[in-house]
């Protein structure tokens, strides 16, 4: 006979049903499940989740909940200090005796999850990553620190497991502990900042498998030659959906492999694929090196000589550079809490190489401003762009803001989208706004000369190789 005692299974980026490892494991062991979320921002710290996070956190609650009651069930809320506190009292109050989620790699995350395997009946799934970090190593037992062996290696392991059916149905207790209210936790902004969000994105499981369809339908096969394109709908824009777990990478690796399968387009989706890969290896980077989201991994770039200006870092945060693609890129990310990649990597050159400001100011802008904002993908993708981390860009590789714009947004469909002040100007100028014979007088001037900023990034990076 099955323990009847019910089974706590507490969600955490796995705001979903299908693919659920530990809600489909509570489910067969035949007890009743009480689905839990806990809000705890003081054990988030020092990255609490920023406005664009908690927008849509509330979004994917609600969804939660609306489709646990669809199958009879509730999702329970409770909010503290301490998640074990909490677990503990929720235990208590339903006779619990196991607790079920899924495992999660970020620094504060292990050290709190394995704090309370020691103290409370826990079974623990894999359920956000394709591959587990230390699932391969090098020759010497040591994590990758280059992404291409760590592909080859991966490749060897075969494709990730089936994802799991949502399921039908599930068990529930004769009663539910109280629950707070999830408007009680405040999430939404009490200002008029998100109409953009709500135009751009449908933060729910069935929105995420509708991304899906339509990135595998629309742009898969061009995948690998338009992904570069801002102007283009090129990319998945799936990476929210990924960060809050309402799809699962393995779900995500399977579509696509049966739709190259069936539909074609087997390079663009290929190339897609190995960038889920790129998921795994930057939070197997975070895993091993936790230092990582705040320190860089070569420790040489310690002792860079950063500058320290607020103004000029206040003027890339609000996209008023003088740069257009840089501009057009930092008030997409204000207006939609995403940028598209190939931009991402453009504004962080700008600002860690032609400004030199530190990484970590614009990780923390990130943080605050994305609605992807995944630790560990922030942190690696900030410290390749400051030369810093695993599998880096060098430093001395410095993007040319102006040659960008040209080469990835040739008709300057992108850049007027989001640059409103420059929808006039003819093509010849619009890169380059300052050398226009009449330069739009309300956009500002560049606020550092590239070629100079270049020099100075470079001079920088020789003497701290002089000083090491």
């Amino acid at each position: 006979m099955p323990d009847i005692s019910p089974i706590l299974v507490w969600f955490r980026n796995d705001l979903r049903l299908h693919d659920h490892p530990a809600l489909s494991a509570a489910i067969e062991s035949g007890a009743p499940v009480i689905p839990v979320y806990l809000h705890t921002p003081e054990a988030d710290a020092p990255w609490q989740p920023g406005g664009a996070t908690r927008w849509w956190l509330h979004h994917a609650l609600t969804d939660l909940q609306d489709q646990l009651a669809e199958l009879g069930s509730k999702l329970v809320l409770r909010s503290g200090s301490h998640p074990g506190e909490l677990l503990e009292v929720l235990m208590r109050e339903t006779g619990a005796v196991h607790i079920f989620w899924n495992r999660r790699y970020e620094p504060q995350q292990v050290q709190i999850d394995s704090r309370l395997k020691k103290k409370l009946p826990v079974k623990s799934f894999r359920g956000s990553m394709l591959w587990e970090p230390g699932t391969v190593t090098t020759g010497s037992g040591d994590p990758y620190k280059v992404f291409t062996p760590f592909y080859k290696s991966l490749q060897k392991e075969g494709d990730p497991p089936e994802p799991l059916a949502t399921p039908k149905g599930l068990l529930s207790p004769d009663s539910f502990p109280a629950s707070e209210a999830l408007e009680e936790w405040d999430l939404l902004p009490r200002i008029d900042w998100d109409k953009e969000l709500y135009e751009q994105w449908t933060p729910t499981e069935a929105g995420a498998h509708e991304q899906m369809e339509t990135f595998l339908d629309e742009a898969a096969a061009q995948y690998k030659s338009e992904r570069d394109f801002p102007a283009l709908k090129g990319t998945s824009r799936l990476s929210p959906y990924l960060h809050f777990g309402q799809i699962s990478p393995r779900t995500i690796w399977h579509e696509a492999k049966a739709h190259a399968a069936t539909e074609g387009g087997g390079t663009g989706i290929e190339a897609y694929t190995r960038q889920l890969v790129w998921r795994d290896f930057a939070m197997q980077m975070l895993f091993h090196f936790p230092h990582t989201d705040l320190h860089p991994l070569q420790e040489k770039y310690a002792d860079f000589p950063w500058l320290s200006d607020d103004a000029a870092l206040k003027k890339w945060q609000l996209g008023q550079t003088g740069f257009p693609i840089v501009d057009a890129g930092m008030r997409e990310l204000w207006s939609t809490g995403w940028m598209h990649n190939r931009v991402r990597m453009i504004v962080a050159s700008f600002l860690v190489k032609d400004l030199l400001l530190p990484w970590q100011e614009g990780a923390k802008w990130f943080w605050d401003t994305l609605i992807d904002a995944d630790l560990a993908n922030n942190s690696f993708g900030w410290q390749w762009a400051g030369g810093c981390g695993a599998d880096a860009a060098p430093y001395f590789r410095i993007f040319n803001p102006m040659l960008q714009s040209k080469k990835f947004d040739p008709s300057g469909s992108y850049v007027r989208r989001w640059i409103p002040e420059l929808r006039d100007l003819p093509d010849e100028y619009l890169h380059e706004p300052w050398t226009a014979p009449s330069p739009p007088k309300n956009y500002p001037a560049p606020m550092v000369d590239h070629h100079s900023a270049r020099d100075r990034a470079l001079e920088a990076l020789n003497n701290l190789k002089g000083e090491n």
